[in-house]
């Protein structure tokens, strides 16, 4: 079963069998705007912690998005290169960034579960 585990860089991460679907949450698309650019990370990448992982650019800003864990980038979600308003429609669906198979799963304790991000972001 899929667990999410939150960033206090406004992060989401699902994480089954090892591999982590990666975005961004409602609350960090509100802040950006609009979506005009999503630069996608190349697969097979290595990734530590705190490393940029993905640049978005929106009518307002660009913010890079960081790996919340150490992994390897085994897919980019290319619709986002057609549509990167979906990041806006669906932050936590269909507007995922990336998906990255985990180098050690223990970081994932240091992340917050959906209450704690609440709080998080009062």
């Amino acid at each position: 079963m899929a667990k999410t585990y939150f960033t206090e860089d406004h992060e989401w991460l699902r994480v089954e069998g090892g591999v982590a679907t990666v975005g961004i949450t409602d609350y960090a698309q509100e802040q950006l705007g609009d979506l005009v650019f999503v630069e996608l990370p190349e697969i097979g990448r290595k990734l530590a912690k705190g490393d940029p992982a993905v640049v978005v650019e929106s009518v307002k800003a660009a913010s890079d998005v960081y790996a919340p864990v150490d992994g390897e980038i085994t897919e980019a979600n290319a619709s986002l290169s057609a549509d990167p308003s979906l990041v806006n429609s669906a932050a936590t669906g269909d507007g995922w960034l990336w998906k990255m198979k985990l180098a050690n799963e223990s970081q994932l304790d240091s992340l917050m579960d959906e209450a704690g991000y609440k709080a998080h972001i009062g």
